[in-house]
């Protein structure tokens, strides 16, 4: 008898146990699904993700973002912000602007700038940028089967660093509009930014001296003589065969003489790039057979044609006059390197009460990198 309630007291115990063993196994449980939930509620209320085409942007950036703009509006710095907004060497220098942001800007100011668009454009970290570019290319000789192999000339390299600058802009706002949560902020910098740093820019692509700007293509020297001959720092030109004007009789002649200036590996990419009045000059030439050599693009986004090839406006270009260099025609992502560093800005209540300024800089480079790629028209008789 006595074994049998002893039997039965065990079984009792090690269901009593088991079913501690259950309830210990199931709060672990809850715990951890309650854990989950508030991140799945934490993560609720952040910021939404950005995507770009080159694989988008994490939670992370999008609360930087937010952190950025809030302190724009507010001037308050969160231990977020402080974390997240690396700034200059000098404290005073700004916040680097979020990602997101400064390639909204990037965007617009590509869609602003002719050169953006055709010309070579990377982005670095540090504030210089240097390449090294092969002159010439390797020689090569032909030999029999058993002729000695004698050594080859050797390519020779130029070292490439496009000249760079900071260019800054103050966009200002009152607090009053700031504070009303219906202005769009984010989109009335990337509107100020872009057409104050556009204009800059896009004319130191062109004429830039390379005194903290970038270098302009057409401050550099210019020659008759063809590739291999001039010095390789220097653009070959072809006249316009009259002084400050196309010459009387064919003067499509002229554009033709220049596309087939340039090597054959190059005319495949190739651009003319001049401004509007030129435009207006060239937009009335016709062939022998009556026809306008300027072709209007027929779909939507696709550049109007000049003897076959794209033509962009540009207003940085010179008007025609005597001796000015006001056509341009190459393959320009070859030809020309921009640099951009990411944008820094500062919040400045301050200087312009009641306003709030916006100081924002943003280093810029650019110089030529393959001369042979890029020719020009120069409206002189010789």
């Amino acid at each position: 008898m006595s074994e049998g309630i002893t039997e039965v007291t065990g079984l009792l115990q090690e269901q009593g146990s088991a079913i501690e063993t259950f309830k210990k196994a199931s709060n672990d449980k809850l715990a951890e699904l309650e854990r989950f939930m508030k991140e799945i509620s934490k993560k609720s209320n952040r910021p939404g993700v950005y995507s770009v085409p080159d694989g988008g942007y994490g939670v992370e950036d999008a609360e930087r973002k937010a952190a950025f703009l809030s302190y724009l509006r507010s001037g308050r710095e969160s231990g977020l912000e402080m974390k997240s907004m690396a700034t200059d060497n000098d404290p005073n220098g700004g916040f680097l602007v979020p990602r997101q942001v400064d390639d909204l800007v990037s965007k617009a100011l590509r869609e602003l700038s002719p050169m953006r668009q055709v010309a070579r454009v990377v982005k670095v970290e540090s504030g210089d940028f240097s390449m090294l570019h092969s002159v010439g290319g390797t020689g090569y000789s032909w030999v029999g089967e058993r002729s000695s192999r004698p050594e080859t000339n050797s390519p020779s390299f130029r070292e490439i660093k496009p000249e760079m600058g900071e260019i800054y802009s103050m966009p200002g706002v009152t607090q009053r509009l700031l504070d009303d949560s219906g202005f769009d902020l984010e989109s009335w910098l990337i509107d100020e930014l872009s057409e104050a740093f556009g204009e800059g820019e896009g004319n130191a692509f062109v004429l830039g001296d390379g005194i903290n700007k970038p270098r302009g293509f057409l401050t550099h020297t210019v020659a008759t003589t063809a590739d291999g001959v001039r010095a390789e720092d220097s653009i070959q030109y072809v006249p316009s065969g009259a002084a400050g004007d196309f010459v009387a009789s064919n003067p499509t002649d002229k554009h033709v003489k220049l596309i087939y200036s340039l090597k054959p590996r190059y005319r495949k990419n190739a651009v003319w790039i001049m401004n509007g009045t030129s435009l207006e000059r060239v937009r009335t030439f016709k062939n022998d057979f009556g026809d306008y050599v300027w072709r209007s693009g027929i779909e939507a986004g696709q550049p109007s044609t000049l003897l076959g090839f794209p033509v962009l406006e540009d207003e940085n270009m010179p008007d025609i006059a005597t001796n000015s260099l006001s056509i341009a025609f190459g393959n320009f992502e070859r030809a020309y390197t921009i640099v951009d560093r990411n944008s820094t800005m500062l919040r400045d209540p301050f200087t312009a009460k009641p306003n709030v300024l916006f100081y924002s800089t943003r280093r810029v480079g650019g110089g030529m990198r393959d001369y042979r790629a890029l020719k020009l028209m120069k409206f002189a008789a010789s």
